[in-house]
C-alpha cells in the first residue's frame, strides 16, 4: 500500500471538510488536505486521516461509511456550529476519531502550534 497526500484548495474537497480519506481502487490510502496559512497545519490534518483511516480499516469501519456520515452532518449542520462529525457519539468511527485527534493534539504541542489558532483557521475554511 502506499500513501498519497495533496494539498489542495478547500473548494476540491469532496464535501465541507478540511481533511478526506479514502482508499482507491489498487488499495493506496488517499489523503486531501485544504491548504492553509501554515504548513504545519496541514501536516496535522495529514496526520489525523492518516491515523483515522487506518483505525478505521483496522475496525471493519468502511470509508464509505465515514464519508455518508460526515456528508449527512454537514447537511444536517446548523448555523454556527463548528462541530466535527467525528465527535458526534453517532459517528460509526467516533473511537478513531478520538484517537487521531488525540495524538494530532501531542503532536500540535511538539511543533509549537496554538491549538485554538488552528482550530479557528480550520473552522475558517
Amino acid at each position: 500500500m502506499n500513501i498519497h497526500i495533496k494539498i489542495i484548495d478547500h473548494k476540491s474537497q469532496r464535501y465541507n471538510t478540511c481533511g478526506d480519506w479514502w482508499y482507491d481502487s489498487n488499495n493506496d490510502l488517499q489523503i486531501r488536505v485544504s491548504r492553509m496559512s501554515d504548513g504545519r497545519y496541514e501536516q496535522l490534518v495529514a496526520l489525523h486521516e492518516q491515523i483515522e483511516a487506518e483505525l478505521c480499516d483496522e475496525a471493519g469501519i468502511d470509508e464509505d461509511k465515514v464519508t455518508e456520515f460526515d456528508k449527512q452532518y454537514e447537511a444536517d449542520r446548523r448555523p454556527g456550529d463548528v462541530s466535527e462529525p467525528g465527535d458526534s457519539k453517532s459517528a460509526p468511527y467516533y473511537k478513531q476519531h478520538q484517537i487521531a485527534t488525540a495524538i494530532e493534539k501531542l503532536l500540535a504541542v511538539e511543533l509549537g502550534v496554538n491549538w485554538q489558532d488552528y482550530e479557528r483557521e480550520v473552522n475558517g475554511l
